[in-house]
C-alpha cells in the first residue's frame, strides 16, 4: 500500500516539475509587450521573422513602459522592448527568484518634435525646449516675435511610456510636467492631433515617421513638419538637426536613447530565438529600414557637397 501512495506522489511530482518544452527558437507561441512607440519597428520585426519560421507566432501587446515591465516582472510575458535596460533593483528581484533575465541592446532611437504645417517655425533649441518644459516659456512669441500661433501646447503619448519618462529624466528631474503638457493614447494621436493644431509640439518616437516605404507615415509628413534641434552644449555640433539616421549615428541630434529587448524565458525557447533574430544581421537591417540605427552593424554615411 505504501509502495503505491509513493508511486503516485512521485508520478504527481515529476508531471508538475516538468518544464513546459513546447516551444523551440523557431516555433510555438510567444507574447512579447513592448512600448507602443517602438511599434513601427517592432510590427516588422514580428512579422518577418514568422514568415521566416511558419510555426512561430509572435503576439505584440503594445502598452506603456511601465506596464510592459510590470508584464516581465510578474512573469505574464518573457520578453519586453523597452527605451530602458534593467534597473538594479529588478536585477536583484530576478536573482531572488533565480530568474536570468538578459538585456540586449537591438538599436538607438530618437525623440522626433513635429508642428502642424501652418506653424511657420521649425527650429527649437534644447535650452529653449527645457525652458518650455520648465514652463518659463509659454507662447510660441517668445521663441520668435512674429509667430502668432498663441499658447504652446506640448503632447505626447501616454503617461508611462518610454517618451514620457525620457523627457522627464531629460529635462525636469524631479520637477513635474507644467500645465500645458498633456498626453494622449498613442504616437498615431499625436501625429493626428498636432496636424489640425499650429499651436502644438508633438514628441513622437521617430521610426513612425522614418520608414519611406510605409505610406501612413508618408502621408502624416505632408501635413506636419519635423522640427529640427540644435544643441548648445556641443562645441563641435553647432547646427540644427533633425532625427535622420545620419545624424543620430554622428551624435549631431540631441534626442536620442537607446532600445532595449528584455528575455527573462531561462531555456533555449522562442523568446530566445526572437531575441536572437532581432539582434542578429536581418533584425538590424530592419532597424535601419524603419530609420532607427542598428546597435550591432555599421551605417555608411555618404557625405555629399559641403
Amino acid at each position: 500500500m505504501i509502495t503505491v501512495v509513493l508511486l503516485i506522489l512521485n508520478y504527481g511530482c515529476g508531471d508538475a516539475l516538468k518544464p513546459d518544452l513546447s516551444d523551440t527558437p523557431t516555433s510555438g507561441n510567444l507574447n512579447v509587450s513592448a512600448d507602443e512607440s517602438f511599434a513601427p519597428l517592432m510590427n516588422a520585426e514580428a512579422s518577418t521573422f514568422m514568415a521566416l519560421y511558419n510555426n512561430a507566432k509572435i503576439n505584440l501587446y503594445y502598452k506603456t513602459e511601465t506596464e510592459a515591465i510590470n508584464d516581465l516582472m510578474n512573469d505574464s510575458v518573457k520578453v519586453i522592448i523597452s527605451g530602458k535596460e534593467i534597473t538594479p533593483e529588478q536585477e536583484a528581484y530576478f536573482k531572488e527568484k533565480k530568474v536570468l533575465a538578459r538585456s540586449v541592446k537591438i538599436a538607438i532611437d530618437a525623440l522626433a518634435l513635429i508642428t502642424g504645417r501652418n506653424n511657420p517655425d521649425s527650429l527649437i533649441t534644447m535650452k529653449q525646449l527645457q525652458e518650455i518644459f520648465l514652463g518659463k516659456i509659454t507662447q510660441w512669441n517668445q521663441l520668435n516675435q512674429e509667430n502668432k500661433s498663441g499658447d504652446i501646447a506640448i503632447v505626447f503619448d501616454r503617461s508611462g511610456s518610454s517618451n514620457v519618462r525620457y523627457l522627464k529624466e531629460k529635462f525636469l528631474s524631479s520637477a513635474e510636467f507644467p500645465a500645458n503638457c498633456f498626453a494622449l493614447q498613442s504616437n498615431k494621436e499625436v501625429m493626428e492631433y498636432v496636424k489640425n493644431k499650429p499651436n502644438a509640439i508633438g514628441i513622437i518616437g521617430v521610426g513612425w515617421i522614418s520608414d519611406s516605404n510605409d505610406t501612413t507615415a508618408m502621408s502624416f509628413l505632408n501635413d506636419i513638419r519635423v522640427m529640427s534641434v540644435k544643441n548648445e552644449e556641443s562645441t563641435e555640433y553647432t547646427e540644427y538637426y533633425k532625427p535622420f539616421q545620419a545624424y543620430i549615428a554622428l551624435k549631431q541630434y540631441p534626442l536620442t536613447r537607446d532600445v532595449f529587448l528584455i528575455n527573462r524565458q531561462s531555456r533555449n525557447g522562442l523568446g530566445t530565438g526572437f531575441a536572437s533574430f532581432v539582434a542578429g544581421d536581418q533584425g538590424q537591417r530592419l532597424v535601419r529600414l524603419k530609420g532607427l540605427l542598428p546597435a550591432t552593424m555599421p551605417v555608411r554615411i555618404v557625405k555629399t557637397g559641403n
